[in-house]
C-alpha cells in the first residue's frame, strides 16, 4: 500500500495518530510536525531516545537560530518571545486553512505597528493586508492583553511590540532561506518548542519560566 501523505512509497508503519499506514520516511519527518503523534507512540520514544546524528544537527541548529533571535532580550521580552511562538505552534486556523510564514509576519508586523502606536498614546489599529493574518493577529491580541495584565503599560506595550517586530523578521528570514518552504519558519518552530506548554495558562500565571524546548 502507497503512503497516504507522500504517495509514492510504500506504507509500512502503523501510526497510531492518523489511524493508518504511512511509510518510514514520512514517520520520521511528519512527526510532532504535521502529525500530532501521542506519547505512546512506540516511534516516537525510540526517535526520543536514540535520536538520529542529523536530528540532532537539526534541532542544534533550530535552538541555535531561535536564541540569535533573542540576542538582546530582557527577561520579559525573552518570556514574551517564547509565549508567541508557543501560540504559534499551537494555532489552528479556522476552516483548517494552514497558515503560512507570511501571515505569521504581517500579523506579528501589524499588531507591532498597532502596539507602537499605542505607547506613543495614539489609538490606531493597524491591519494586515491578508485575511489569515488578520486573524492571527485578532488571536494574539487576547494572549497578549494577559500576559500584560493590569499593570501593563506603555512598558509592556514597547517590548511586546520589540517581541513582534523580532518574530516578524525570524518568520521572513527563516522563510527566506528556505525558499521552497513556505512554512519554514513555523516548522522550527514546531521542532524547537513544546507542543505541551499552553501559552493561556503561561500568561495567566505570568511565570519565571519560559515554555520548554525541546532539547537534543
Amino acid at each position: 500500500m502507497t503512503c497516504p501523505l507522500c504517495g509514492q512509497r510504500k506504507a509500512r508503519r502503523a501510526c497510531p495518530a492518523l489511524g493508518r499506514e504511512i511509510c518510514a520516511v514520512c514517520c520520521g519527518t511528519k512527526r510532532l510536525v504535521q502529525i500530532q503523534c501521542p506519547s505512546d507512540c512506540a516511534y516516537l520514544s525510540t526517535a526520543r531516545e536514540h535520536p538520529p546524528a542529523a536530528t540532532v544537527r537539526r534541532q542544534q541548529h533550530d535552538l541555535g537560530l531561535l536564541v540569535q533571535f533573542m540576542r538582546d532580550f530582557n527577561e520579559r521580552q525573552s518570556q514574551l518571545f517564547f509565549l508567541v511562538n508557543t501560540f504559534l505552534v499551537r494555532y489552528e486556523p479556522p476552516e483548517l486553512q494552514p497558515l503560512i510564514d507570511d501571515d505569521a509576519a504581517e500579523a506579528a508586523a501589524a499588531l507591532a505597528a498597532t502596539l507602537e502606536t499605542s505607547s506613543r498614546g495614539v489609538i490606531y489599529e493597524h491591519r494586515p493586508a491578508s485575511l489569515p493574518a488578520e486573524r492571527l493577529m485578532s488571536a494574539l491580541k487576547p494572549l497578549l492583553a494577559e500576559a500584560g495584565g493590569p499593570a501593563g503599560g506603555t512598558a509592556f506595550e514597547r517590548d511586546a511590540a520589540v517581541v513582534l517586530r523580532r518574530v516578524e523578521e525570524a518568520a521572513r528570514g527563516v522563510r527566506a532561506s528556505d525558499a521552497g518552504n513556505r512554512r519554514a519558519f513555523l516548522d522550527l518552530l514546531g521542532r524547537a518548542i513544546s507542543r505541551n506548554d499552553d501559552p493561556g495558562e503561561a500568561a495567566k500565571k505570568e511565570s519565571n519560566a519560559p515554555p520548554r524546548l525541546i532539547l537534543p
